[in-house]
């Protein structure tokens, strides 16, 4: 097996030990009749797009609410192990709406959902951005193809968009907010939403048809607390 990568898998799940992976044991695993090589590679995979996904600042994020939680565990038993390597994938699963003020962790526990699915294991290809970096990518201009850039974050298998909501009201926002919702909707395709908005306020800044779709796609779980930034807490 590749030592790099098997060092990398046992690094990164040093730092969570509380998390059990999917295949704990490769050379468990390989012992059953398993590809232990081809998990390795694609345990390996998963870890190290995540961790260059997340930002620097949220890179020891782990989720803590237990209606995360939850929601990882339904992510985790929705995903299908491929034929070769065994390393569970996801297609399609459930969605989660974090509510609550600025600075109450919300991005952190997204991006801790998103660390703990790939310590576990679950192939995901995640794709993560606030709303408003996904209109400053799209936005027209010369030598931007704005519908690839859209399709890479309405096909992701798990999509992290933050900060719903937040952005200036316009024509234009709404359509694309509208179109990445609703696509990820019809085609149930898992996805977190944070938002500063209160619900009512949320579904006037957003549309009653993208604020329709979050209702039934989405799990609402608000999170309560203090502005973790002015106390110093990261």
């Amino acid at each position: 097996m590749n030592r790099e990568k098997l060092e990398l898998i046992r690094r990164t799940r040093s730092m969570f030990g509380h998390i059990t992976p999917f295949i704990p044991d490769f050379d468990a695993f390989t012992a059953r009749g398993g590809d232990g090589f081809a998990a390795v590679q694609d345990t390996a995979a998963i870890i190290a797009s995540t961790e260059k996904l997340i930002p620097p600042r949220y890179q020891k994020a782990d989720a803590t609410d237990e209606r995360v939680l939850g929601w990882v565990d339904k992510v985790v038993s929705q995903a299908k192990p491929s034929r070769l390597s065994h390393v569970p994938y996801l297609r399609s699963g459930p969605s989660l709406l974090l509510l609550g003020p600025t600075g109450v962790g919300k991005t952190h526990q997204a991006y801790g959902a998103l660390r703990r699915l790939s310590i576990i294991g679950i192939g995901c290809a995640p794709v993560a951005a606030s709303i408003t970096d996904v209109f400053a990518k799209m936005r027209p201009r010369p030598g931007i193809d704005s519908e690839a850039i859209f399709r890479s974050y309405a096909n992701a298998p798990l999509a992290f968009i933050d900060d719903l909501g937040a952005a200036k009201a316009t024509e234009w926002n709404e359509e694309v907010t509208y179109r990445l919702v609703n696509f990820r909707y019809e085609h149930r395709l898992s996805t977190i939403f944070t938002s500063n908005a209160p619900p009512k306020v949320l579904a006037n800044r957003v549309g009653e048809r993208v604020a329709s779709r979050l209702t039934e796609m989405a799990r609402r779980v608000p999170i309560k607390g203090v502005d973790r930034r002015l106390g110093g807490i990261t």
